[in-house]
């Protein structure tokens, strides 16, 4: 498994900077976000250009590029707003393979038509449900077109809130293009630890053969979200799940402050010896 980081973490407009600041940090790979290229994280057009600039600066940086952010509101109240993150997730799935990377994250989304991070009542409508299934129809042929793949995240304050509803997402669609990003973070609130561990445990099981990256952020016990290490997750616990299912992929980290990072980076290696430990 490979540790790696939100390249938004980092401040900055230029890959290489922003870059070359993540391996500083302790990380072999990140999740590209173009603002860290000087446009909008959901762009309508990426310049040749500026992608060939991610790919050199990932060179030189010598870091990979596990992912790229195309993350939009699939579900949003209005259609325009489905249709302009479409169009977004077009322009980045067109420069992704050129960046060096084939894998892009989406958000499923919500009802709440502000915050796509916030839960909406309506989520669990039968429409919100609809309304998903034809936004994942075009991003699956989006992907297509520019062969590569889409990671969707269980998050309770999205329509695909739970390890189950991921479940049944991907064997009603039957795509080969789409994946899982699991965060044990977004399956969790504020349980005893031990009932933590096993929902985390049964996601893994549930949705193994479709989990390319693992996310890293914590719970603390009030259920806020904290930087990896801070909070009442178990990761050596978590790592050894995946391990046991065959993951090999990206551990990326995020929801931390810049002066965190290397001690995150730390926490994270630790947790992986821990894990391997027999």
């Amino acid at each position: 498994m490979q540790l790696g980081i939100f390249a938004k973490t980092f401040p900055g407009s230029n890959p290489f900077i922003v870059l070359r600041a993540a391996k500083a940090a302790g990380y072999a790979t990140v999740q590209y976000n173009m603002a860290c290229s000087g446009l909008p994280s959901l762009p309508l057009a990426i310049p040749e250009g500026i992608a060939r600039d991610v790919a050199e600066a990932a060179t030189r940086s010598e870091i990979t590029i596990a992912a790229v952010s195309a993350t939009y509101n699939m579900i949003h109240p209005d259609p325009a707003a489905r249709k302009a993150g479409q169009g977004s997730l077009r322009a980045i799935a067109s420069a992704a393979r050129t960046m060096g990377t084939r894998l892009l994250t989406l958000c499923t989304g919500t009802r709440d038509p502000q915050d796509q991070w916030r839960r909406h009542p309506e989520n669990a409508a039968p429409d919100a449900w609809r309304d998903l299934l034809a936004s994942m129809e075009i991003a699956i042929g989006i992907a297509e077109e520019n062969d590569v793949d889409l990671g969707i995240e269980p998050e309770r304050a999205n329509v695909i809130d739970t390890a189950h509803k991921a479940r049944h997402l991907l064997d009603t669609l039957r795509s080969p293009r789409l994946k899982i990003v699991l965060d044990p973070a977004n399956l969790v609130d504020a349980e005893a630890i031990d009932e933590k561990r096993m929902m985390i445990a049964k996601a893994v099981d549930l949705l193994a053969s479709e989990i390319v990256m693992a996310h890293a952020k914590d719970r603390k016990e009030d259920g806020s979200f904290a930087a990896a290490g801070t909070g009442t997750i178990d990761f050596p616990d978590f790592f050894r799940w995946l391990g046991a299912n065959g993951f090999d992929g990206p551990i990326v980290t995020h929801g931390l402050d810049p002066s965190e990072a290397a001690g995150v980076a730390r926490f994270l290696r630790d947790a992986l010896q821990e894990a391997k430990a027999p």
